[in-house]
């Protein structure tokens, strides 16, 4: 795709997010006392994730490791006896084939799943398919960063915000197409109101969605003060959000408990 194509695009989506934020708006008068939670799970091991390329819209296959934590988690999901109403990817692949692989490991049979474009991976421009090393690289220094091991403990440690980050990397693209933090969070939290939405339109209390790392990081970055929010979330785990009375809570972020839960039943 063409460096304008893809501005083009790019700019259309913001400002499409923008103009229809408000309809998207969940419904604060909605009559129910009754939470909504949402189960959100980064997708299954990749490729690209072993090879240790950016992995952003680029797209690559769930890898032997990839299928079976995606097979612990419907396990984990299936021992704790949780029922979803409704399924969310985006169109990414590895999003999807993390899905159904957890869905026929949980035993569902009967199911539909939506596709929703922003709950994508960050948009990593002219980085995406090329190795993490020349991204951090590239973006540390912005942060002030003279050493790759002292960017990386601090980034596992969670003492660099998503929105930094993510801005350093937008800046650091050479094509100047890689996606800033507010583009990033203004789609994700516009999805994650789209789910909302819906289910109080289908009077729906659980829902399951699938999405990537650090798009998920952007999406939680303001509905929580929680300092977990920052550290780089592990294939599979699960950030729990509630909305309730108007209002999201943050409730889990970076639980590996339902792949745990799930690993030890079917390694039995």
């Amino acid at each position: 795709m063409k460096n304008k194509t893809i501005k083009a695009a790019l700019t259309t989506s913001l400002l499409v997010i923008l103009s229809t934020g408000c309809s998207n708006q969940p419904n604060n008068t909605y009559d129910s006392d009754d939470a909504i939670t949402i189960y959100f799970a980064r997708h299954g091991k990749t490729l690209f994730n072993t090879y240790d390329l950016v992995q952003g819209w680029a797209d690559s296959p769930l890898t032997d490791k990839g299928i079976e934590v995606a097979r612990y988690l419907g396990e984990g999901f299936k021992d704790k006896h949780i029922q979803f109403d409704a399924y969310y990817t985006s169109d990414a692949g590895r999003q999807r084939e993390t899905m159904q692989v957890l869905l026929e490991q949980k035993g569902v049979k009967d199911y539909k799943i939506q596709e929703l474009k922003g709950l994508r991976e960050v948009f990593y421009g002219g980085f995406e398919g090329g190795t993490n090393a020349k991204m951090v690289t590239a973006s540390m220094k912005l942060l002030g960063y003279k050493s790759v091991d002292t960017f990386y403990k601090s980034y596992v440690q969670g003492q660099i915000p998503v929105a930094n980050l993510t801005n350093a990397i937008a800046k650091s693209d050479l094509k100047h197409e890689a996606e800033n933090f507010t583009q990033v969070k203004e789609r994700t939290q516009n999805a994650l109101n789209t789910i909302v939405k819906t289910a109080q339109d289908k009077h729906q209390k659980n829902i399951l969605a699938i999405s990537s790392g650090m798009s998920m990081q952007a999406m939680i970055s303001d509905l929580t003060d929680n300092p977990n929010k920052n550290k780089p979330l592990s294939n599979a785990t699960v950030v729990k959000i509630v909305y309730q009375n108007g209002k999201y809570s943050v409730v889990e972020i970076g639980n590996m408990d339902y792949v745990n839960q799930g690993k030890l039943s079917l390694n039995k």
